[in-house]
């Protein structure tokens, strides 16, 4: 029987073979090349063994690795720091948290590192990678997403990419040739596939030759073979390992749906309603008793008939009753809309056909958009092997490149590559005069043969003082001094290095050379850092900020797909005054029965845009900005914890608790607070003295009104008392002056009656 071919292999292997093109191999071989250059590695084989042929030094004077170095350490001489911002106001909590989470990560996966060997790649190879991928057994099971930084010469972008994240690809590939040991550590649920596969050592083999015509040096696993291996003779077999990220097209569904009530939610509310109808019933009740009662004083003092009481008292129990109902008609109203709740979800066509074939979710489809989804399908492969395919939870490549210069096309150029001519020329220069300057101090001598012992006169014609014995009959040996270089000739090397450090936008005050700028003032060595470092600024704004931003997007997909459970993150802090930071994500939230009821903080369904913050990796003057924040201190904007966090400073905390301006201000605060506390009392205490000293006075003035009274008042009773007297003496005096007037008549008429 013939074996069945593996469809998804062979069409990775055509996918490999279409993207091995001879633009691929030459830019893969200069590129190699300026590694090497990079790396100390100047000079082949050949023109070593040319070189020592012709007695000349193969030493070289390495002016790229400075170039290498000041590139790398402006690119990322910080850790790059992300903002998310909420689309909407329920996302702005949880967006926040995306920056602690992507520190997370970055410290997990020692992102430092990774990105340090990313740019370093850049500068060196013209592309570096980074790679966000997961790591399934972390956090016992549970786990993580991590980074990676895999070598770029190991991976094959799609010739046509024009985008400058390769968004555009069709495909990138990974190839690895690695032994089948090692594929079983990595893989070892699938090592009867990886034993089975088969090697395409034939293609293998054309492929180190073709790149061997080229002279590539090339130190990574292209130069392994099976004898330096130390698995056992079956697993020491090598093989091709691919691993294939296309984009693809995938049906999905966005649906709308009902979502049923619960039924204890419902008692829930009718036990509510219940409640709320029973309190409104009787206090429609107590306030039907008290108009009764206010009609009935009406009816007795007669401002009201009986029989209007009798019609008021029945409107008011028909308002109540209506009233009741309406409240009633609520609460029923509530469990309609708690029953006709519509929920919203995103599912593959694939799940939204199995939901189909259960009728009673069936009744429950609002409406049902069909749409096609951008996501990644990875095909891992072995030899002509399929270890998997599986669909990852991003919907861009999780393989991020990081330019030098980009070219519009997935072959960008290096920062060495442009330097390797002048760097020759270098060597070839300082080779000369060594050269011609060992040839000065060691001269060469033209002598008839038998005139010289030559073994002596090797030995000897160079040393100090030493007599050389010339045999009779021949011509003494005559020198042979070398031309003297041309003075335009030593200037050559300077004019060499002053264009490498142009060519590259690396100059030697960048790296601490003050030879031309030691008298300058301070501000003018400040302006010409940053001048000088425009040109490095262009390329992190336009290459190396897009790629972390893109970097950004795929870790917040990555981790929302993976962070679904409750977790807590401790974020280490690098300053030493802050404390670390704790974070919790999807958060439950449990009801009075202890039920799960939902999530606080649900990172995983939040929906924010993720931004890099621009210059965050870029290197700040220290003594500049030490220098700047003291000026802001003075003019009150940042305080002194500002300034003290920038310094180096042994013991900070202790010197924030000492001598921070807030520790002052907070002793002088609590100094004035006792201080207002003891004037306080004292204003208190005054205040009741001056309220009590008012009230005394208050007192007399009343005591003096009226004993001025009481004695006006005596007075004017006196007086009365007087004038009453007085009239009363008057009257006496008129009724004692009548009495006698009417004695005398009366004593006239009983004289006259007499007579």
């Amino acid at each position: 029987m013939a074996k069945r071919k593996d469809k998804v292999a062979e069409r990775v292997s055509e996918v490999y073979n279409y993207s091995k093109t001879d633009n691929r191999i030459q830019w893969e071989y200069i590129n190699q090349k300026g590694c090497d250059f990079a790396n100390d590695n100047q000079l082949s084989y050949d023109e070593k063994i040319a070189l020592e042929e012709q007695g000349m030094p193969t030493f070289t004077i390495n002016r790229i690795i400075p170039v290498v170095e000041m590139l790398n350490f402006y690119a990322t001489a910080k850790s790059p720091r992300w903002q998310a911002v909420g689309t909407d106001g329920s996302d702005s909590d949880i967006a926040s948290v995306y920056s602690d989470i992507s520190d997370y990560i970055w410290n997990l996966s020692d992102g430092d590192t990774l990105l340090s060997n990313a740019v370093n790649d850049a500068v060196t190879k013209s592309l570096g990678y980074l790679m966000v991928t997961v790591d399934p057994d972390a956090d016992n099971g549970m786990g993580e997403v991590v980074l990676k930084q895999p070598d770029p010469f190991d991976i094959y972008v799609d010739n046509k990419s024009r985008d400058i994240l390769f968004r555009d690809a069709a495909y990138i590939l990974i190839r690895k040739i690695l032994p089948k040991g090692h594929l079983v550590q990595l893989f070892p649920d699938s090592k009867r596939k990886i034993m089975a596969a088969s090697s395409n050592e034939n293609e293998y083999e054309n492929y180190t030759e073709k790149t061997t015509d080229l002279e590539q040096k090339d130190f990574g696993y292209k130069d392994m073979s099976e004898n330096n291996s130390i698995y056992s003779e079956k697993e020491n077999e090598l093989i091709e390992f691919f691993e294939m990220y296309e984009k693809e097209k995938a049906p999905y569904v966005n649906l709308f749906y009902m979502v049923p009530p619960d039924e204890r939610k419902i008692a829930e509310i009718q036990e509510e309603a219940k409640i709320i109808v029973q309190k409104k019933q009787m206090e429609m009740e107590v306030k039907l008793k008290e108009t009764m009662l206010q009609m009935q004083q009406s009816v007795q003092d007669g401002k009201m008939l009986p029989e209007r009481m009798q019609l008021e008292i029945q409107k008011e129990q028909e308002m109540m009753q209506k009233q009741i109902e309406s409240i009633a008609v609520e609460v029923r109203h509530q469990l309609q809309e708690e029953a006709s709740k519509v929920d919203n979800k995103v599912i593959t066509k694939e799940e939204y056909n199995i939901f189909l074939k259960d009728e009673e979710f069936k009744k429950r489809i609002v409406e049902a958009i069909d749409f096609n989804k951008t996501v990644i399908k990875l095909c891992c492969v072995v030899g002509d092997k399929t270890l998997y395919v599986k669909h990852l939870p991003v919907s861009e490549y999780p393989i991020v490149p990081l330019h030098y210069k980009w070219t519009g096309t997935p072959f960008p150029m290096s920062a060495v590559s442009p330097l390797i001519g002048k760097q020759r020329e270098i060597n070839k220069a300082h080779q000369l005069m060594i050269h011609n300057a060992s040839l000065g101090s060691s001269l060469r001598w033209v002598y008839e043969e038998g005139s010289v012992d030559t073994d002596y006169w090797e030995q000897y014609s160079s040393a100090p003082g030493a007599l050389l014995p010339l045999r009779q009959g021949y011509n003494p040996p005559t020198p042979v001094q070398p031309f003297q270089l041309n003075n335009a000739f030593f200037s050559l090397t300077q004019t060499g290095k002053q264009d490498m450090e142009y060519l590259a936008g690396i100059f030697s005050s960048q790296m601490g050379d003050t030879g031309q700028s030691k008298d300058m003032p301070y501000k003018g060595m400040l302006a010409m850092d940053e001048y000088g470092t425009r040109r490095i600024k262009y390329w992190m704004k336009h290459c190396i900020e897009p790629a972390l931003k893109q970097l950004g997007h795929i870790v917040k997909e990555y981790s929302q797909s993976i962070y679904t459970a409750h977790k807590t993150f401790r974020i280490v802090q690098p300053n030493a005054i802050q404390e670390d930071k704790q974070v919790e994500i999807n958060v439950p939230m449990y009801n009075d029965l202890g039920e799960a009821i939902g999530k606080w903080k649900d990172y995983a369904s939040a929906k924010f845009d993720v931004k890099i913050v621009a210059g965050s990796t870029l290197p700040i003057n220290r003594w500049a900005y030490l220098a700047e924040l003291k000026e802001l201190m003075g003019l009150g904007v940042v305080d002194d914890i500002a300034v003290l966090a920038e310094t180096d400073i042994k013991n900070k905390e202790s010197i924030v608790k000492r001598k921070s301006l807030y520790s002052q201000l907070k002793n002088q605060i609590s100094n004035k607070d006792e201080e207002i506390k003891e004037k306080t009392g004292t204003i208190e205490t005054l205040t009741r003295q001056l309220v009590q000293a008012g009230i005394k006075n208050k007192i007399m003035q009343g005591d003096v009104e009226v004993n001025k009274r009481t004695h006006d008042a005596k007075s004017s009773i006196y007086k009365e008392e007087l004038e009453s007297k007085a009239q009363m003496k008057h009257m006496r005096k008129e009724i004692d002056k009548e009495k006698q007037i009417s004695d005398e008549q009366k004593n006239k008429s009983l004289e006259e009656t007499n007579i």
